[in-house]
């Protein structure tokens, strides 16, 4: 098996990437809907559905399976034979970035689902404040990765 994931090393980290990108735009275009959603939406109108569907469908169709592709790719390499040193720091800032990055995504899925229920309490202040946090992971897991400290 070990033999496979290095034959297929380049493949796996082009797919890993592919995802990563995908899975960021998400996290960062979700919480900015919501933003408009909460400060210019009034709840049960034409609008609050359309943008519902918007949400559902970035939610379901592209972040959904963008983070179990990013998941998938990630630990095919870190099974890799010679990529992951864990006696550094690096892979275990960037292995907390991810959790904490999943962590957020399933936040922003709960919150998507108060928008549906008509339920949502939190600002367009607060969903732009919390779209800082992916990029603030961002620079965490690319510095991680690429300074390897």
């Amino acid at each position: 098996m070990t033999s496979i994931l290095a034959d297929m090393y380049f493949w796996v980290k082009a797919l890993h990437v592919m995802a990563v990108i995908t899975w960021m735009a998400g996290l960062f275009y979700l919480p900015r809907l919501f933003v408009y959603h909460a400060e210019q939406v009034q709840t049960g109108s034409s609008t609050d559905s359309l943008f519902q569907t918007m949400e559902a469908k970035l939610l379901r169709v592209i972040m959904n399976p963008a983070m179990i592709a990013t998941w998938l790719f990630g630990l095919m390499l870190v099974f890799t034979p010679g990529i992951v040193d864990w006696s550094m720091v690096w892979p275990w800032t960037k292995a907390a970035s991810v959790i904490v990055m999943t962590w957020f995504h399933m936040w922003l899925g709960g919150r998507r689902k108060d928008f549906a229920a008509g339920q949502n309490i939190l600002t367009g202040r607060r969903y732009r404040m919390m779209n800082e946090l992916p990029t603030l992971l961002m620079i965490v897991i690319v510095l991680s990765v690429f300074i390897k400290f």
